[in-house]
């Protein structure tokens, strides 16, 4: 499996290869996509982008968590944490690429 990291200049220059937009405007588009996503998020909204996933706001409660060096119990603070469901056609567009990598291996 390859461990390329996609980048937002990656995602960028797609735009530019597939849409045919200048340079500085992808970045700004790419910039513009993420920061309305963040936003959603921050203000605890759900995002759903159809054909890929949702991405949600869950509440954690406090805990206690243990040090694993010493066994010390900790107290851990509420928060919140982002999550993500992967869409089905996403899971079996995975799923499929991982096939036709197995495959291209053999």
């Amino acid at each position: 499996m390859s461990s390329k990291t996609l980048t937002r200049a990656d995602l960028a220059e797609a735009v530019v290869e597939q849409v045919g937009l200048p340079r500085n405007e992808s970045q700004e588009l790419v910039e513009l996509v993420l920061k309305e996503i963040s936003g959603t998020l921050a203000r605890g909204e759900a995002v759903k982008l159809s054909s890929f996933g949702s991405f949600g706001i869950r509440q954690k409660g406090e805990r206690v968590g243990r040090n694993p060096k010493t066994g010390e119990e900790v107290p851990i603070t509420p928060r919140r944490v982002l999550v993500f469901k992967p869409s089905n056609i996403m899971k079996d567009r995975v799923n499929e690429g991982m096939m036709n990598h197995k495959k291209a291996a053999e």
